[in-house]
């Protein structure tokens, strides 16, 4: 291998930010992104086969038994208590081992809960599973989350999160139809939800494959100390791009100076990111709640507003065939505004929406609010993600993104309980005006303390 001079090590990052968006860029992009899309399947999962496992006696729908062990929401509870762990407790090893690699054994390790959860026929056994394949999950998200940060130029990085959610909330009109398919019935004497289950535990095949196609994050190495590898990383996409665009590349542009050796996490108690902390993690409490309050319940919402299991599971479906809408939009417009305002407005909006969908009664109406509050969340989701990935540095990101995305798992966790509970004492309009509020929150506290971040390379932001 080629020996990195002296004027190399402060030039890899910014030659990194200087590539043009092309074919070999965005397939890494792309690669990581169906990674995303096996994640949510699994992670939307809950709130489609939730009426299932109901119908199938597994589970209990009752408002009492949402707070026992076999209720509706011990269930949703289980698969978020296990994304606080992994989000939480195990973003560290991402930041110890690289991100390539536990990009592709935690999506293993998901895939393989979820299989044995899928033969399952106790309350208790599918919820332990659940909780295991929910640790997987929340540390997949951490790392795809920091993945793409490091390896998309500064100026697609809105693009690169806003393609990662369109691949991946494709998954959620896949797994309500598979769900409207499948839910009600026994195909082949076989619980419907198992089936939805297994079809997404397919996507083992896909590991290694992907894996195949992507590089260690370059900016990862260079944080590490293996300054000559990720030199190498760059050299290799430098050259595929400059045969993709035809010529040399543009000169260099200056650079901040990025640290080569392991910070401590105790940086993250240190001004600026100290602030930072607290903002992001109010913000992933707050828009936890909004966010999870709407998606994991929908089905069971229009079941409690008197719809039947078809028609609750058609309207869901009809809702959910918007998901990848608002994150395609982003591919247009996400590094034109800034990350800070489009997440105020979003989840303004999501708030106003939320709000009529409770108050509509006619299936058109129902369908359309629950449109435009798929659209503004799936918006929210990919804006933050970027945001909140750019604010801390290379060496503790996932860490530090892991504990703020962790409150977002544990506002999910209790939410679940918090719902059944305002469904008992005030009906379908009270839980909205519970997520309304929780949106409010999450705009208030980024449009208080958010950095400006769009089109500044990371080194300047996290640095």
């Amino acid at each position: 291998m080629e020996q990195a001079n002296t004027a190399v090590p402060a030039s890899i990052l910014a030659r990194l930010d200087r590539l043009p968006a092309t074919r070999s860029i965005w397939k890494m992009i792309v690669l990581l992104s169906m990674g995303f899309f096996f994640e949510l399947y699994d992670l939307l999962l809950t709130a489609y086969i939730a009426p299932g496992l109901v119908n199938a006696g597994i589970l209990t729908s009752n408002t009492p038994a949402f707070f026992g062990s076999t209720g509706v929401a011990a269930f949703i509870a289980s698969t978020f208590a296990g994304l606080v762990v992994g989000t939480l407790c195990c973003g560290y090893i991402a930041d110890r081992f690289g991100r390539r690699a536990i990009f592709t054994y935690s999506l293993l390790w998901y895939t393989a809960a979820n299989t044995i959860m899928a033969f399952q026929h106790t309350a208790i056994g599918l919820i332990a599973w659940r909780f295991g394949s929910g640790i997987g999950i929340g540390l997949e998200l951490v790392t795809i989350g920091a993945y793409i940060t490091e390896l998309a130029p500064k100026a697609i990085r809105g693009r690169a999160f806003a393609c990662e959610q369109t691949i991946g909330f494709i998954a959620q009109p896949v797994v309500a139809v598979l769900a409207y398919l499948l839910v009600p019935y026994s195909p082949l004497g076989f619980d419907g939800w198992r089936w939805v289950v297994l079809i997404g535990s397919t996507s083992a095949v896909f590991v290694w494959w992907l894996r195949r196609g992507l590089v260690e994050s370059p900016r990862w190495l260079y944080q590490a100390g293996r300054v000559d590898e990720a030199d190498a990383v760059v050299r290799s996409l430098e050259r595929l791009v400059e045969l993709e665009i035809g010529r040399s590349l543009p000169d260099i542009e200056s650079s901040a100076p990025a640290q080569t050796s392991r910070l401590p996490i105790s940086i993250l108690f240190k001004a600026p990111y100290r602030r930072r902390m607290l903002m992001m993690s109010v913000f992933n409490f707050f828009a936890g709640i909004g966010y999870y309050g709407f998606t994991s319940w929908v089905p069971t919402l229009l079941l409690k507003q008197g719809a039947t299991l078809n028609t609750s599971l058609g309207y869901s479906t009809l809702i959910a065939l918007a998901a990848p809408v608002g994150p395609f939009i982003g591919l247009f417009v996400a590094d034109k505004v800034e990350r800070k305002s489009a997440i105020v407005t979003t989840a303004i909006v999501a708030l106003l929406t939320g709000l009529l969908f409770s108050v509509s009664k006619n299936g058109i109406a129902i369908v359309a609010m629950g449109v435009v509050l798929t659209i503004a969340n799936n918006m929210l989701v990919y804006t933050f993600h970027t945001y909140q990935n750019e604010l801390f540095p290379t060496s503790v990101r996932s860490r530090a993104v892991g504990f703020v995305y962790s409150w977002s798992r544990i506002a999910a966790v209790f939410t679940g309980f918090a719902i059944a509970m305002i469904l008992e004492r005030a009906g379908v309009k009270g839980v909205f005006v519970f997520i309304a509020f929780a949106y409010m929150m999450s705009a208030a506290v980024v449009a208080a303390l958010g950095p400006k971040t769009k089109g500044r390379p990371l080194e300047y932001i996290s640095g």
